[in-house]
């Protein structure tokens, strides 16, 4: 395991990636002819007509698409969270995008994408896993990925300590009904506290057979940590990969922890081939680590049409 100044060596953010020798030899290409895309990026665009939105992106050639709540089965204090906050969204809230799970499928279907993974919030995975399976039975996803800890569970050493436990927990559940639990991170939890950083803390104490993990290499580069050694430090228990890119280098101004740091962070999300994040080096040291998706989070992009195909056309041609 990397130390701790490994960890956090903010001067190879950019370089360290580039100076891998399989910097520009995918261990396994094919992983990257099934590029996907996580729904938040579009969602005004899917909520004001899925069919033409989700064809759109067909064309576009993305293979794979992963969902985020709420679903309709998902935790009654999170469906009405989605209603408060939809008017300062612009869009109703994710779930099906008005359809049922065997309507979406079917239109997925004919589009010819696939649904490997599916967010959803950590009461909906404590208290609705159940449900959650039989949704994956209809949708065919394998994953079901915790996107953010909630503040409130995440104040203290002792909490992420618990929420190890926590993880656990859901991590045996998802594997009874036949799913993987994965963990997303954001910004958070990578600074020192009492000599301890918090991410490493939760990650260690995780069973690497119950939790699985998906990084967003935008978060892990504003919180000032090298995604090529975090995905080192933790090897194949990195199963799927959040693409966009930076347009000029920023750290969070404080901890991450919140998410008014995250949005003021917005607009330096870049598309894909444009920015300062080394991503055929990232992707190069993930193919050689065993990451199975690559999808594409631009989040809320403002001209989808245009980004989205940039992304894409350039993960294609690396």
């Amino acid at each position: 395991m990397p130390t701790r100044r490994h960890f956090l060596r903010q001067a190879s953010l950019l370089t360290a990636a580039s100076a891998l020798p399989w910097a520009n030899l995918f261990a396994n290409k094919d992983n990257m002819q099934h590029i996907g895309i996580q729904l938040f990026s579009l969602p005004k665009t899917l909520d004001a007509d899925l069919r033409a939105g989700l064809t759109m992106l067909a064309e576009m050639g993305y293979k794979e698409i992963e969902l985020f709540g709420p679903y309709p089965f998902s935790a009654p204090a999170t469906i009405e969270g989605w209603k408060r906050m939809s008017p300062m969204l612009g869009f109703s809230g994710s779930g099906y995008f008005g359809k049922t799970a065997q309507e979406l499928r079917a239109l997925l279907d004919e589009l010819g994408l696939r649904t490997p993974s599916a967010h959803t919030d950590l009461d909906t995975l404590e208290a609705h896993m159940d449900q959650l399976g039989e949704a994956a039975q209809i949708l065919g996803f394998q994953y079901v990925v915790l996107p953010a800890i909630p503040d409130a569970r995440r104040t203290s050493l002792d909490d992420y300590r618990r929420m190890a436990d926590t993880f656990n927990s859901i991590g045996e559940n998802a594997k009874r009904v036949g799913l993987t639990f994965a963990y997303h991170n954001h910004g958070y939890g990578f600074q020192e506290v009492n000599g301890q950083i918090p991410t490493r803390l939760l990650l260690d104490n995780t069973d690497p057979e119950l939790v699985a993990l998906e990084m967003d290499i935008f978060w892990t580069a504003a919180a000032g940590v090298d995604p090529v050694e975090l995905l080192r430090a933790y090897g194949s228990r990195y199963r799927l990969l959040h693409l966009k890119n930076m347009s000029e280098a920023r750290r969070f101004p404080g901890d991450g922890g919140d998410m008014s740091q995250w949005m003021a962070l917005f607009p330096y999300m870049s598309t894909a081939g444009e920015g300062v994040l080394d991503l055929p080096g990232i992707i190069s040291a993930a193919e050689a680590l065993g990451v199975k998706h690559y999808l594409v989070e631009q989040d809320l992009v403002a001209n989808p049409a245009v980004a989205l195909k940039s992304s894409f056309d350039y993960l294609a041609g690396l």
